[in-house]
């Protein structure tokens, strides 16, 4: 599974006129499912989510987890993680899950991050979504359950 993981003070997703996932201060993170990304995968993500230090202590250092700071995760299922632009000019998305097993890796990482005590919020799997965030810092990784990057 891929991510990518924004610190944000504020983020919003919207389908069809509705907010479907609203947080504060917290993470901003899209999910991608790769074609042979499974249950394990999810989990990894989902600590990484979690532990990550991107959060600021008294004395400036990202040292602080979401979860120390008592923030919540906005994630946003996005196949488009998987785009291969190497070749030509229009990705291709054959390494990307299929539909119905990447909404359940999505889902078990939800699951994972809540269980962990981090509230979370989603977008909508397949849905055509529009994405507000006010990212802090600005902080933006890439995180890969293969550990590619």
């Amino acid at each position: 599974m891929r991510a990518v993981v924004q610190r944000v003070d504020d983020a919003s997703v919207e389908v069809d006129g509705q907010i479907t996932g609203q947080i504060g201060r917290g993470l901003m993170v899209l999910a991608g499912c790769g074609e042979d990304d499974g249950s394990e995968d999810a989990r990894w993500l989902a600590e990484k989510i979690v532990g990550l230090r991107i959060f600021e202590d008294d004395g400036g250092r990202m040292n602080l987890s979401v979860t120390d700071i008592g923030g919540a995760v906005l994630l946003v299922p996005n196949f488009t993680l998987y785009g291969d632009c190497r070749k030509g000019r229009r990705p291709s998305f054959t390494a990307a899950c299929e539909p119905q097993a990447a909404d359940r890796l999505v889902n078990e990482v939800a699951e994972h991050i809540a269980a962990a005590g981090v509230p979370v919020e989603r977008g909508v799997f397949g849905a055509k979504m529009l994405v507000s965030l006010t990212n802090n810092g600005p902080v933006t990784l890439l995180l890969s359950s293969d550990r590619s990057f």
